[in-house]
């Protein structure tokens, strides 16, 4: 029902229709691929054993687009468009941007500085369009509340939207990884996001990301099933970006422009929620990210140069199954996130409690290969996706 300012059936129609689009649309793109032959050679670098179509995003941007279209319809959801505010329209045409070129990158394979550039473009659209970091919380002292000029958010927003764009990117290394993530990451978001709209009775800064977020599970529901081990089709740059870009999309509209100072005198932990909620949902990938940069500049490389020493790797050359190395990670994704999220619902003893529980059992999951003695035994699968990292 809708209540209180929280219209739960009608995110729960977004993310069925965005889910069931997607997986209709889904299959007849692989279709379509595989007869027209658009289909990548394996390189060197890939450990999957046979080719398949990767312009799964394509897909995925249809679900978005369906689900966007049915919450434009719904009265109960207006508020999140124009012309009260401007960020749903922003979001829609920076995700046209950002799925051309991973299109174009999935079918020829642009080079990692044009990739950039598109992805910076992309970014722009965003920003130009009205969605944008317009305040910012730094946490010292008292606490105080800046306000972001143009040139201010739009640098930011640029920074933080590329920055998760080329982190799903890199994390996307194994059948249903990314998908999976973003859907967990999304989830995080959105339960934030409901939370807002009844804590401040339906605040209209609050729509937008709860509708982003609502239609990127769908997305990313609707496109498992195709995607998990063993892969009919890959989601390629196309849908590993458009998950990027959502996640720094529904990121900036949930943080970027809520005052702190209307939660009043409550904790920290409290105070920070939104913040801690957006770090702890893309935590794994960023720190992948950051992780494959510093280790391949290290070493003398380009950061962009392809390896295959991600989290991912790891765990699999620890001793996990294709499946367990995918399930252990949304484990801690999902420990980090909720975690993050429970502190905005319950009280703080309970949250920490909660927290705590969840990332000792993601942290027994990921050793179970320890104990089984399984350490360095299990080859590498063969159904490993392809990186979709630039080249």
């Amino acid at each position: 029902m809708t209540g209180a300012g929280v219209p739960l059936r009608e995110l729960g129609l977004i993310i069925l229709v965005a889910a069931a689009i997607t997986y209709l649309t889904t299959g007849a793109v692989r279709s379509a691929v595989v007869r027209s032959g658009r289909i990548a050679e394996i390189r060197s670098r890939d450990a999957h054993s046979q080719p398949t179509p990767s312009v799964g995003g394509l897909a995925m941007f249809c679900g978005f687009l369906a689900a966007v279209f049915l919450a434009t319809q719904l009265p109960a959801l207006t508020r999140g468009f124009l012309p009260v505010t401007p960020e749903m329209n922003a979001v829609v045409w920076s995700a046209l941007a950002i799925v051309l070129v991973g299109v174009i990158d999935d079918l020829l394979e642009l080079s990692a500085l044009l990739k950039l550039v598109g992805q910076l473009a992309a970014a722009g659209i965003m920003t130009a369009l009205g969605l944008t970091w317009t305040l910012l919380f730094v946490p010292f002292g008292d606490g105080t509340t800046v306000i972001l000029d143009q040139f201010q958010s739009a640098i930011l927003t640029g920074f933080i939207t590329v920055l998760l764009i080329n982190a799903m990117n890199f994390v996307d290394g194994l059948d249903g990884l990314a998908a999976g993530l973003g859907m967990i990451a999304g989830g995080a978001i959105l339960v934030f996001s409901l939370t807002v709209l009844h804590d401040q009775g339906g605040a209209v800064s609050a729509y937008p990301p709860a509708i982003i977020a609502a239609a990127l599970v769908g997305i990313c529901a609707g496109f498992l099933p195709h995607n998990f081990e063993p892969s009919r089709i890959f989601m390629g740059d196309s849908g590993a970006m458009l998950i990027g870009l959502l996640l720094a999309a529904a990121s900036t509209s949930a943080s970027g422009k809520i005052n702190m100072s209307l939660y009043g005198g409550v904790d920290m932990v409290a105070l920070m929620s939104p913040f801690i909620v957006v770090a702890a949902a893309v935590f794994v990938p960023v720190l992948d990210l950051v992780w494959a940069v510093v280790r391949r500049v290290s070493q003398g490389r380009s950061p962009f140069a392809a390896d295959k020493l991600h989290i991912h790797h790891r765990l699999l050359s620890l001793g996990h199954t294709h499946r367990r190395t995918v399930l252990v990670l949304y484990l801690w994704v999902s420990a980090v996130a909720f975690g993050a999220v429970s502190f905005s619902i319950v009280p703080t003893r309970v949250a920490v409690a909660f927290s705590a529980v969840a990332l000792v059992a993601a942290f027994v999951m990921t050793l179970i290969p320890l104990r089984q003695g399984k350490i360095g035994r299990t080859p590498l699968p063969t159904r490993v996706v392809a990186s979709t990292e630039p080249h």
